[in-house]
């Protein structure tokens, strides 16, 4: 007879407990913090959605007949399942923000130092962006239907370099009436060399992140009426 030791038990539950809260948690962050592709022959078209697959229990290796095998893999399973499999994690995720409708022309820079304090979008103050946060200003004067404050936006410079960034200020120095959306710098990086400067991208609007999704580091916190 096969028996299953406690150190199995053991293991799936630290798998289950640990390993796995955190592995959402770094593919949550890299998610919204690195440049991702709408796929190679994607035409700014709907995006598809992700399907999630389950992971195997691998018990094609034990006997049927196994009545120690069979409970020790009912009580892993019920572990693991407590917080969903690696599948459902990453369905979870990568089914978070999302961009939304038909991607415009818009021209981006980024900023940095002392611009970054005292954004407009703060009244009372409370909160600035960093150069490793992912937000934005747009144009102050003249774009008339320009993204509002603590809305989500997905620039895209390509369809393989794409990032979602929070507007969270408004830029004074951007030619009024131009389509111009000012990046932190940890943004534009993603999208291009910040040598670069300033160049002519593609953005349209996002969904917000699940609660569970929501990193401070990147937007800031959360705004009156949970935006």
């Amino acid at each position: 007879m096969v028996k299953v030791s406690r150190f199995s038990l053991s293991f799936a539950a630290l798998f289950s407990f640990i390993l796995i809260p955190a592995l959402a948690a770094a593919t949550a962050r890299s998610r919204y913090s690195e440049a991702h592709s709408l796929g190679k022959d994607y035409e700014f078209d709907p995006r598809d959605g992700w399907q999630t697959i389950k992971a195997t229990d691998l018990s094609y290796k034990y006997p049927r007949n196994s009545t120690s095998v069979n409970k020790g893999l009912t009580e892993k399973r019920n572990a693991i399942s407590k917080l969903g499999t690696i599948g459902d994690i990453a369905s979870h995720v990568w089914k978070g923000m999302k961009g939304i409708g038909k991607l415009e022309k818009v021209t981006i820079t980024w900023y940095t130092g002392h611009d970054l304090k005292n954004p407009s979008c703060w009244a009372q103050g409370g909160w600035s962006p960093t150069d490793k946060s992912f937000a934005c200003a747009t144009t102050l004067h003249g774009w008339h239907d320009r993204p509002k404050c603590f809305e989500f936006l997905e620039v895209c410079n390509g369809p393989k370099k794409c990032v979602f960034v929070r507007v969270v200020d408004s830029c004074a120095g951007c030619k009024e009436g131009s389509h111009h959306i000012d990046l932190t710098r940890a943004a534009f990086c993603q999208l291009a060399d910040p040598d670069t400067g300033k160049l002519t991208v593609q953005y349209r609007p996002a969904t917000p992140p699940a609660d569970c999704d929501w990193r401070e580091e990147l937007w800031g916190p959360r705004h009156n009426n949970g935006k």
